[in-house]
């Protein structure tokens, strides 16, 4: 009966990664400029690759895997944002200018040299 219902948990834990990831995918491709495609991909992807994890933790029982993968969900959710920023950083000094549509741009007042 339990693994019977962990096997339907796995399930549906997949389903929400894969759901996570195509939200991901998407988001990459249809939105207009480098910052928000890094949004997409950085907090999407990196949510759908931790449940991911999660699943092949709950599904495989071993310690050993358990905590490879928790501590892959823990690597992700730290170096995902760190590295979203850098790449953010990078492409506006090296002079990728947000999209037009663009309301509020913080960083632009702080980069100018008078």
């Amino acid at each position: 009966m339990f693994e019977m219902f962990s096997d339907i948990l796995v399930g549906i834990l997949l389903l929400i990664s894969a759901t996570f990831v195509l939200t991901a995918s998407i988001g990459v491709m249809r939105f207009p400029d480098v910052y928000t495609r890094m949004h997409s991909a950085s907090k999407a992807g990196t949510l759908g690759s931790g449940v991911a994890l999660l699943a092949l933790a709950l599904y495989s029982g071993e310690l050993s895997i358990v905590t490879r993968a928790l501590a892959g969900i823990v690597f992700f959710l730290l170096t995902a944002p760190v590295s979203a920023h850098l790449i953010a950083r990078v492409a506006y000094l090296t002079g990728t200018r947000p999209w037009k549509g663009t309301v509020i741009d913080e960083y632009g007042a702080s980069t100018k040299q008078d």
